[in-house]
């Protein structure tokens, strides 16, 4: 994917006034395809800037997550920062925020006061909990909607804690869902000739949806999922098994066609021909019979040797990699999956690439996050800041 590619959303003006990391996440794949972002910050600098590991004081996350972004510092709580954004949504498609709901309410730039300005505005507030509901005003985070969506419940070994993620899920969920919606608010608007809207979008609810069927479960016939380590209810073989030379891979049999494979290839046809064996959930319930077949030839054997087998026999398997076996992997590769761009700070940064390759309009990576109001002269001039009166805001403090 060419690097310079403007992409289908080439035109668009995207304000990220959003902090970690579901809205800043849904900014960058509008980004990523061509829509101008402008990433505005208190002017002491995003969270995000000192989030993670660093190298040489500079934030990683921030160079992968605010890629295409340009910079501004503006103070949301001073009368003169507040003109400057409504002025910069005049003209925008679409304002990213998650502070808790009143925030803006108090900085006097309600969705309301936003509209009046600039009524094809879309605006994609992200908040723990939502707008509305007795939670709507506590701190959110992804940890709590993983706690809460009944995913820390369902992850880890049966005998063992709920285990949550050692990453944001949730907020990465969020993110992909709040690019969704704004883009489906964007075709009301420009496909059917609509005006923008207001996107409630609660950090606790996407993470459900992913989660599948489990209140429907409940529901219908009462199932609460349990916790079962790399195991599922719903078929077997299905785990991570150590090969001879202490490396892992994983397999999942959700196929009767590939559970068949499997069988036969670790030595065990007889099984294939039980009356429960072409049933998943049948299966489910002897996982320790078939887990103990698998993973003793597994690890009788080298991962090589375990991977050639396997991929002969047609049967599903993947290595159970760390990010310097992804990065070195061909099939990555192949697809392009990281780039590497040039930087100011860093001579160069690797980050992954677009999330989906499109035929005609690629999109495209074209540079990493930026410095600190590194493009407040650009973008705030065409709102009418000079140059002087940029010089006197910064003195303020509105910059």
């Amino acid at each position: 994917m060419a690097a310079d590619g403007r992409g289908p959303l080439a035109g668009l003006t995207v304000l990220d006034v959003a902090t970690i990391y579901a809205g800043p996440f849904a900014a960058a794949l509008l980004g990523d395809f061509g829509a101008e972002v402008i990433k505005v910050e208190h002017p002491s600098g995003d969270p995000l800037r000192t989030h993670g590991p660093q190298k040489s004081g500079v934030g990683l996350w921030w160079k992968q997550l605010s890629r295409n972004k340009q910079c501004v510092t503006l103070n949301l709580s001073a009368p003169r920062g507040q003109e400057l954004l409504l002025d910069l949504a005049s003209s925008a498609d679409v304002l990213i925020e998650n502070f808790r709901p009143g925030v803006m309410e108090r900085w006097n730039l309600s969705y309301e006061r936003l509209r009046d300005r600039n009524r094809g505005l879309v605006m994609l507030r992200t908040t723990g909990f939502g707008q509305s509901g007795p939670y709507a005003k506590r701190p959110g985070f992804g940890t709590q909607a993983e706690a809460m969506s009944g995913f820390a419940a369902m992850t880890g070994p049966a005998d063992g804690p709920p285990t949550l993620p050692p990453f944001g899920l949730a907020d990465g969920i969020a993110g992909l869902a709040g690019a969704f919606a704004v883009m489906t608010a964007l075709y009301h608007r420009d496909g059917r000739g609509g005006e923008g809207q207001m996107i409630d979008l609660a950090i606790i609810e996407p993470i459900l949806m992913v989660l599948g069927a489990q209140a429907t479960a409940y529901d219908a016939i009462g199932i609460v999922p349990e916790r079962r380590g790399n195991r599922s209810a719903n078929n077997a073989p299905r785990n991570t098994y150590r090969t001879r030379d202490g490396r892992w891979v994983a397999i999942s049999t959700s196929a009767n066609t590939v559970a068949a494979r499997v069988m036969r290839l670790v030595g065990h046809p007889e099984v294939v021909g039980e009356p429960w064996f072409n049933n998943q959930g049948e299966r489910a319930k002897r996982a320790d019979l078939l887990d103990g077949m698998v993973g003793s030839w597994i690890a009788q054997r080298e991962f090589i040797e375990v991977i050639r087998e396997f991929e002969a026999a047609d049967a599903a398997v993947a290595p159970v990699y760390d990010i310097g076996q992804i990065v070195a992997d061909p099939q990555f590769k192949a697809l392009e999956t990281f780039i590497r761009l040039p930087d100011d700070d860093l001579g160069s940064v690797l980050v992954q690439n677009v999330i989906a390759r499109l035929s005609a309009t690629p999109g495209g990576v074209r540079h990493a996050g930026r410095r600190l109001g590194e493009d407040n002269g650009t973008v705030l001039g065409r709102i009418g800041v000079t140059a002087g009166e940029l010089a006197r805001l910064r003195e303020e403090g509105v910059v």
